[in-house]
């Protein structure tokens, strides 16, 4: 049991230091190109079937070979490591704002989500819950997490993507169904209250919840949470939220985009099999492997051939949550240093 989760665990360390390595063009197989994809955390399964069509598909078009390495990690802390060196062909991160870092690290053209369908989105997923076996707390949406007994496991906000949509989806359950500012921040700071702990990335929390049987509730990914469910073999449930007045589930539209990091495929020579590698996600061979995995295809026949795996939901923008609709007011708001998530944070117990 977790073999997938344990395996994942123990190469992440060996995966980031060859990373290092490919980045700066030393290893080449066979003459062939490589290309490093730099992505959050709980995509690894997503990305090994990826792969594997993509290069399959490139040797037949192109009569050449192409080899894509992984780098996977917290969002936050692997747009960073971009923006400070890591020398990516392509980045598929948890969100606008990280992916948008590496555009702010000059390494990326202005305007890059308008370069693919979508806005550069090939998927798109949510938040769910995942309880134990039988849901021993009754929790059934938002509300129940306010409970004194009910403690609650997600990443840390500062350097995960999940730990940011999770952050967003709970601060958003109060104000889309009519609450107030004040009431958002009491209800939040309430959870975090109740968090024994905040893992770096969304697989770290994965193995909090699931293996050390830590906590009530998983806030994460829905496909991560289809994945712990399968690797629980029946000791864990999926919760799709509720909240007060809505008839559907309702939750946050994680929108997970990808990009060319234009500086670093220009000097290495990799654009054409960068721009390929992203270009294959949005056939419908890879959407099929995209619904697979659980992730939302943004390709609607493909979406609507797997309808039933989707729980029809109430999903809701995180840009919806600020005034004037940015990004950039959302990092403000909550995630910048002193704003909303640390000053709750750094209150708990008081």
């Amino acid at each position: 049991m977790w073999t997938k989760f344990l395996l994942a665990a123990g190469g992440a360390y060996l995966v980031a230091a060859a990373a290092w390595i490919v980045s700066a063009g030393v290893v080449r197989e066979g003459g062939g190109t490589d290309i490093l994809n730099v992505a959050c955390d709980p995509t690894r399964e997503l990305w090994r079937d990826m792969n594997a069509a993509f290069t399959r598909d490139y040797a037949e078009k192109k009569s050449a070979t192409v080899t894509v390495r992984m780098s996977h990690g917290g969002s936050a802390s692997q747009a960073q490591a971009v923006a400070n060196g890591l020398e990516a062909d392509v980045v598929t991160l948890a969100m606008f704002p990280d992916t948008d870092m590496v555009r702010k690290a000059g390494l990326m053209d202005a305007g890059w989500e308008k370069k693919l369908p979508h806005r550069s989105l090939p998927y798109e997923s949510t938040i769910v819950f995942v309880v134990r076996k039988g849901n021993p707390k009754n929790v059934r949406g938002w509300p129940d997490l306010a409970r004194g007994d009910v403690a609650v496991i997600t990443p840390n906000p500062k350097t995960s993507g999940n730990g940011k949509w999770s952050f967003l989806a709970l601060w958003g359950s109060v104000i889309w169904t009519g609450g107030t500012t004040e009431q958002a921040r009491d209800y939040v700071r309430g959870v975090y209250q109740r968090t024994p702990g905040l893992d770096a990335a969304a697989r770290g929390a994965t193995m909090t919840f699931a293996t050390k049987k830590i906590g009530d509730v998983h806030l994460t990914w829905e496909n991560e949470a289809k994945l712990e469910v399968e690797e629980g073999r029946g000791e864990l449930e999926i919760v799709y939220p509720t909240a007060p007045g809505l008839a559907k589930p309702l939750s946050v539209l994680a929108e997970p985009h990808v990009a060319v990091v234009d500086r670093s495929v220009d000097r290495r020579g990799t654009r054409a099999a960068a721009e390929a590698y992203l270009n294959f996600l949005y056939t419908e061979q890879a959407q099929d492997i995209i619904a697979k995995h659980h992730h939302r295809p943004t390709n609607k026949r493909v979406f609507n051939r797997h309808r039933d795996h989707f729980p029809d939901m109430e999903l809701r923008t995180a840009t919806s949550l600020v005034p004037s609709g940015t990004w950039d007011e959302v990092l403000s708001t909550y995630f910048a240093d002193g704003a909303e998530f640390d000053r709750m944070y750094s209150a708990r117990g008081k």
